[in-house]
Formats: C-alpha cells, structure tokens, sequence
C-alpha cells in the first residue's frame, strides 16, 4: 500500500479516497458505503467522457442540490480537466520565446472580446447566454480555452524555489483586464437588439463568468503541484450549512433560508421519532413485582409508569445589530418553524432598546417576508443606534418582566459586543433567575470571545454561552433545546 497521504498519489484510489475526504471535511455526508457505490458506478460508466464520470460520481456522493457546488469544486481539484497546459495547447511562444509581451495581450485581448461577445450572441455552447452552469458542471469550451491560455501566459509567477513557478489570477486578470472590454461588448450585444441595461448586465456576467474561470484553472494548476487537501482548504468555500452567519454572502443568506424550512421539518420528524422511543416514563415496580407472580416471581415484563408530556416555554431574546442581525432572524425563523414543539414562544429583538416581534411569525408565512419585516422593525429596538447590552437588559426587566416565570426558559442571542458601555450584569441576573434555566448563543468563535468589546466571558459566568457560527450548529442546538 502506498505510504503518501490520500489523494496526494498518482494512483486512482488514492485519489478517490483523497476526494472522499475532502468532500466529508468541505461538510458532505460520504459513508463507505457510498464511495463504494460511486466506484461501481465509475467502473460501468467508464473513463472516457470526464462530464459521465463527474455525473456518476455526483449521483452516488451528493444528496442535495445545495452541496453541489461544493462537489464541483472539489472535483475540478481532484479531477482536473486537463494537466498543465493540456496536449491540445497552442504554440504560444513568440520568435523569441516569450509568452507574454504587449503584443501577445493585445492579440488575446482581442480574440477574448470577440468570444465573449460571441457567447452573448448565443454561439457558444452551455447554459443560457454562455455563463457556466454549477449545477451541470458544463461550460463554455472557448471561454475555457481562453481562460487557459491567459493563465499560462500571463499568469506565472516565480516560485519559492529556484526553478519552480507559482500560479496567480489576481496577476492574470490585472494584465488581462476584462472589464476594460465592458463597452465593446455592450455594444455589439445594442446592435443585436438588446437594451442598454439588458446588454451592461449581460457583458457583466460574461466577465465575471470569465474571471471565475481563471479563478478555477490558477488553482488547478496550483493544485496539480501541491497537495489538493490544502488547496481544498483554503480556497473551497464550505457547504451552505457550515458557512459562518458573519461571513454569509447576500446569495449565501438567501440559500440559508431555502435550507431553513427543511431543516425545521428534518429536525420535527427526529424530535417525533425520539419521544416516541422515550414514551414510556420510569418503572412501575409494584406493577412489574405483581406481573412476575405468573412467571414464578421471574420479572419478565416491566411495566412502566406513562410519562408526562413537558414542552418548554421559550422567550428568545435577539440582538439585531450590525453583522449578527442575520444570525438572529435566522435562530428566531427555525425557532418559530419548531413552535409547535414548544407551549408558546414569545421573541423580542433590540440594539439599546426592546421590541417585541413575537406578531411576525404568523402561521404559513413567508420566510422572505418574515426577514424583510424583521430588517425594517429593527429601527424599533434602536433609540441611538449603538448596541448596549445594558441598558437593553435593563430595559427588558422593566417593560416584559412578565415573559419570565418558573416555566419560561430564556434565549439570548448575540455576539455579547456591548461597545464598552454597562454590561448590566445585575438586570441579566435578575433576568436569568427569573426564568426555568437560561442559554446564550455567540456567532463568534470561541477563541474572539473576552477579545476588545466583548463581554462573552462576563455574560457566559451568568447565562450558559454556546457557540453557534452556522447551521449545522444552530440544527443541534435547537434539537437539543426542545
């Protein structure tokens, strides 16, 4: 058996088992079982169409459409399109040797603007408009060719080593400088019939399409000299439901909220399962002693006493401020999805004032509308706009001390940044004895709590810290809170 680290090996299952790790570390769920599956399907489908295998593999290994993304990436770094230049690659060289010189950018300046208007026009192959399809993994083979050519030739960097080189599109795109095409593009797609805002918006994808691809090709060749585990690492973005709340892009935010709703029904269908298993309450032992009279005094039957259904008040306390905004509309949407789990659920959100937002969460909402009305009744629970965890406390015992009795549990979240004003130990105090028991969910990592403003070592003394950065983390907690 080989003795490299997977994946780092020329062999075939080395490098299968390699992609089986990276995808279970990018956040997929990969069993055994599974890998096993994807090899069967690789051995019938054969080797000679890249798409067929991609397809095989993905249909075996991915379970949802949201980690397809990931799988692509992660596939183009293990199974690259090509190595190197590729053995169709073209004589790039001029009479002297040289890649890149000013007339060899002009002339491929050139040729990339004619192909990109090209793509606009409907004449390349792939997807609506010429842009690559995620979901398929097919793309445009002319742009992918130019992507190619730009990083071999403008691309290259000097290695660490003498004789070795390194990759860069950021040097790429600077020398190549698609946007500076934006205007000849706009207009041959105007002469073809499009209006000036459709033709800025389609030059616009068409490069950034571009640029993505030799985002791509840079790290395949980066890739094909070192070990893809670490190049996977640090350029693959991770699985919707691992991405960080504070780091969500505006399209990460709005695939969160597709994930939302499956997630609160996984998450009901499990709770379900399991109190169904934990039906039966303690032994009944006069009932079971007089039972096992029949069987000779042997106890072969236990009888149990029927266990009394308890659900927990909840009162969910957000602060809506700034980067973590996101995170509380999120909690307070899966939490709400969950309602029936619990007897009643009561929300405020706040900044340095309380609001109470428990009316949006109507039942069969919708989740878009519910965030958009969350964002705009922030204003509500801000009077001069800086957070102070304080005087929001203090403000809560004051206006809504009556959400809290013996059966109520409390819910804080936030990120415990109160920017050096009073943390209003006291009023959090008051307010965690007053309810059944208490938790506190940080979207920050563990390690930037008790770091400049925060407070998080303060607060987690009074009320239970947890840390909650994404999804995967908010789905266990919720599941263990209810």
């Amino acid at each position: 058996m080989s003795e490299q680290p997977p994946g780092t090996g020329s062999g075939l299952l080395a490098r299968h088992i390699g992609f089986l790790e990276a995808l279970r570390e990018a956040g997929l769920s990969v069993s055994l079982a599974e890998g096993l599956d994807a090899v069967s399907a690789a051995s019938v489908l054969g080797w000679e169409s890249r798409e067929l295998f991609r397809t095989g593999y993905a249909a075996t290994l991915v379970k949802r459409q949201s980690q397809r993304p990931t799988f692509e990436a992660l596939f183009d770094l293990y199974f690259p399109r090509l190595l190197g230049d590729g053995v169709d690659a073209g004589d790039w060289e001029d009479e002297h040797g040289l890649r890149d010189s000013a007339d060899a950018l002009a002339e491929f300046r050139e040729r990339l603007a004619a192909a990109l208007a090209g793509a606009a026009e409907g004449t390349e192959p792939g997807p609506a408009d010429g842009e690559p399809d995620a979901g398929s993994g097919q793309e445009p083979s002319a742009l992918l060719d130019l992507a190619v050519e730009a990083v071999a030739r403008f691309g290259e960097m000097p290695g660490r080593s003498p004789g070795q080189s390194g990759w860069s599109a950021y040097t790429t795109l600077r020398r190549v400088t698609p946007q500076d095409l934006v205007a000849r593009i706009v207009t041959a797609l105007q002469a073809r019939g499009r209006s000036k805002d459709e033709a800025e918006r389609g030059a616009a994808r068409r490069i950034g399409a571009f640029s993505r691809m030799v985002e791509e090709d840079a790290r395949r060749r980066i890739a094909a000299q070192r070990d893809p585990a670490d190049i996977a690492r640090l350029t693959v973005r991770p699985t919707v439901d691992r991405l960080e709340f504070t780091s969500a892009r505006r399209a990460d935010l709005e695939e969160m909220r597709r994930q939302l709703y499956p997630l609160s029904r996984r998450l009901a269908a499990r709770l379900t399962k399991e109190r169904h298993a934990q039906r039966r309450g303690t032994l009944d032992f006069r009932r079971t002693v007089r039972a096992s009279m029949s069987t000779g005094g042997v106890p072969l039957t236990t009888h149990h006493r029927p266990k009394r259904p308890h659900r927990t008040e909840l009162v969910v306390l957000c602060d809506v401020s700034g980067s973590v905004a996101n995170f509380a509309q999120f909690t307070l949407m899966l939490v709400f999805a969950l309602r029936e789990q619990f007897t009643k659920v009561r929300a405020f959100t706040f900044v340095d004032d309380v609001h109470e937002v428990t009316d949006a969460f109507r039942p069969g909402a919708d989740p878009g509308e519910v965030m958009a009305q969350l964002a705009a009744r922030a204003a509500h629970a801000s009077r001069f706009g800086r957070t102070n965890y304080g005087q929001a406390f203090a403000r809560f015992a004051e206006l809504h001390s009556d959400a809290l009795g013996p059966k109520a549990s409390l819910l804080i979240l936030g990120d415990a940044r109160s920017n050096y004003s009073d943390l209003g130990e006291d009023a959090l105090r008051g307010l965690a004895q007053a309810a059944r028991q208490g938790w506190w969910l940080n979207p920050e990592h563990r390690r930037n709590w008790g770091t400049g403003d925060s407070a998080a070592q303060v607060y987690g003394e009074i009320v239970p810290m947890f840390e909650c950065r994404n999804l995967n983390q908010l789905g266990e907690f919720v599941h263990d809170l209810v």
